[in-house]
This record gives C-alpha cells, structure tokens and sequence, in this order.
C-alpha cells in the first residue's frame, strides 16, 4: 500500500511539474537574461535611444524607442523619482552640498559628467539646488533643551 501511494505522488510531481514551468515562462517580462528575443545586428554605438517616458506620471517605469537602421523597438526604463528630467541619461559625480543660501533658502552643488547613457547628449557640469532643511543637526555631545 505504501508504495502505491509513494508512485502515485511521485507521479502526480512529475505532472505539476510541466505545468509550473510553463507557467512560470508566461509570466517572466524579460530582460538581460531572456534568450528569446533575437540577437541585434546593430552594436550600441549604431542604436539611436529615444528619451524614457514614464507610464504613469513624472516617473517610474516607463518606455523609450531604440532605434537601429529601420527598425524601431520600445524597451523598458525607469525614469528616477524626485530627480532632474533633464539630466536623467546622464551619470554625474557630485560634490558635497553647499551652505544655504539665506536670500533664496536653497543649497546647491555641482557635479561633472561621469558617464552618458544611451547615447545622451550630457553637458559636462551640471548644477542642482535643493531647498534648505529646516533642522539644524546638533554637535555630538550636545544634549537638548527642555
């Protein structure tokens, strides 16, 4: 009775497993390591990228137009949030923030051009201001004040 019933699971494992993997394969979005899609003829130097549009908003996952000789392909990109839209293909080294500025109650920094992505027209340095944080970071050792 025992092996009947160990045959019987074994076999019903060997059914389900067909069916997960199948399942699992409709599911998957693709990406780096999708061997599906087809080999490009074109090197990235000859592709032309289109800017990443968000789906929903002013950023999050979105959609940008790669394009190689005739053909034009969507691809999947992320549009960073809280960030510059117009430097956002372009990666910056950036230098400590600055003090603030009383008269505008901003703080800025600059950074100088690391690296372009996707063939990216970058300036080679950029200048970002933040507002200023309105708490005051208190010395080590210092105690509050009741």
């Amino acid at each position: 009775m025992r092996n009947l019933l160990s045959v019987t699971l074994l076999l019903l494992l060997a059914l389900m497993l067909p069916i997960e993997a199948s399942r699992r394969a409709k599911g998957h979005k693709g990406g780096k390591h999708d061997k599906s899609r087809p080999v490009s003829e074109c090197s990235t130097a000859e592709t032309r990228y289109g800017k990443c549009i968000p789906e929903r908003g002013d950023c999050g996952d979105g959609l940008r137009e790669a394009t190689c000789k005739d053909r034009t392909d969507k691809i999947h990109c992320k549009v960073p949030c809280n960030w510059k839209k117009d430097i956002s293909d372009c990666k910056y080294k950036f230098g400590p923030w600055g003090s603030c500025d009383a008269a505008t109650s901003t703080k800025s920094r600059s950074g100088t051009l690391k690296r372009a992505l996707f063939n990216a027209e970058c300036q080679n340095t950029v200048k970002v201001s933040k507002p200023c944080s309105p708490k005051t970071k208190k010395a080590r050792g210092e105690k509050k004040s009741n």
